[in-house]
């Protein structure tokens, strides 16, 4: 499956395979939550190497470390929506971070863009539909390996 396709389909197709892709590379890198300052909407989930979390508080905007180009990625660099530092905080192990961010630019801070053709506020624009798999409060039935078995290749 293609990238695109893998952005713009229904279907799901999960990544349970992403931090073993990062191990095997060799990346030192810590996973970075990234939220709107005010809405307090997740935006995006990107991960930092120390030059680019360097350049994020030197800056004062959002710099990740892009695993699948392997390139420091200077959000809004080539697309104008830049993600502004409000704050930049620690979890309790010290192996992840949480940037507090105003999107500036007039866009969203996703790079796909929705069917108008403007880039989407959020990368979280898809939904697990519970109660279509019978996984509604009532229900505690396990999730059938639906998961597991899809055949998503990228």
């Amino acid at each position: 499956m293609k990238r695109k396709e893998l952005e713009e389909n229904g279907r799901l197709c999960l990544d349970f395979g992403k931090l073993k892709k990062i191990t095997r590379l060799g990346l030192r890198v810590l996973p970075v939550v990234v939220q709107d300052w005010q809405t307090k909407e997740v935006l995006l989930l990107a991960y930092a190497n120390a030059k680019a979390v360097s350049l994020t508080v030197e800056r004062r905007t959002a710099v990740f470390w892009s695993t699948s180009r392997n390139e420091l990625w200077i959000k809004g660099e080539t697309s104008g929506c830049v993600l502004k530092i409000k704050d930049v905080r620690v979890n309790c192990e010290q192996n992840s971070l949480l940037y507090l961010v105003e999107p500036v630019g007039g866009c969203g801070a996703c790079h796909t863009k929705d069917r108008h053709g403007s880039y989407r506020k959020s990368c979280y624009y898809r939904k697990i539909n519970m109660i279509k798999l019978g996984l509604s409060k009532k229900s505690r039935r396990p999730v059938k390996s639906m998961f597991f078995l899809s055949q998503c290749s990228l």
